[in-house]
């Protein structure tokens, strides 16, 4: 591109717009805010659905119990801190200690499957123990198909995010993604902090309020 004084003027480079944003990262948060439309439209009905008058829906208290809440509670601070690690994996391939931005990445990854076995033993545990209880007891039949919709849609996101996650570690440990590559780690980190940012709405939602 040539300015009006003849001189060449430096247009985007490879695989970036004009603003300096990456293709990929406009890719990403057009998926995410589509996905999180897709998210609020299930809480819409769930909310719809929970607050109609006579509705017969279980209080969180009774549907999970004290240690069920509790439970999911430090699997929402688990999901954070792999959140937290995953901050910290941009920061030190920035710094260029990929080493150490691998051990982080590791964690963030570990946090995530940590967060998947709690929920498949609550989901267990639910199933066999509690809600076929609840139902004989007259509550909305709405109740449980809302839940696992929830729940396992959330579920589901985290696992694509692990899988996702250790692509990229693969990718460090064969030095195919080093500190030149922070939009990887970018990207990715956008998608694991919208998961993480998710699950504190379904919280709220479905085990609070």
């Amino acid at each position: 591109m040539s300015a009006q004084d003849g001189s060449v003027m430096e247009g985007p480079g490879p695989g970036e717009e004009s603003l300096g944003v990456t293709n990929g990262k406009i890719g990403m948060w057009t998926f995410l805010v589509m996905d999180a439309m897709t998210f609020a439209g299930i809480l819409a009905g769930y909310a719809r659905l929970r607050w109609t008058p006579d509705s017969m829906w279980p209080f969180p208290i009774d549907a999970f119990g004290v240690i069920g809440i509790q439970l999911t509670a430090l699997n929402t601070f688990i999901l954070i801190c792999s959140s937290v690690a995953m901050v910290h994996v941009l920061a030190e391939q920035m710094r260029g200690n990929m080493d150490r931005a691998e051990k982080w990445l590791m964690a963030t990854i570990g946090g995530g499957l940590i967060f998947l076995g709690i929920q498949a033993f609550e989901w267990t545990h639910l199933i066999i123990d509690k809600f076929h209880l609840l139902m004989d007891a007259g509550y909305n039949q709405n109740f449980p198909a809302t839940f696992y919709l929830l729940t396992g849609f959330h579920g589901m996101h985290v696992a694509v995010g692990v899988i996702y996650n250790t692509i990229i570690l693969m990718a460090i440990r064969r030095g195919r993604v080093t500190k030149d590559h922070t939009s990887t780690v970018e990207i990715a980190g956008l998608y694991w902090h919208f998961v993480d940012l998710i699950w504190i709405l379904v919280f709220t939602f479905v085990y609070l309020i």
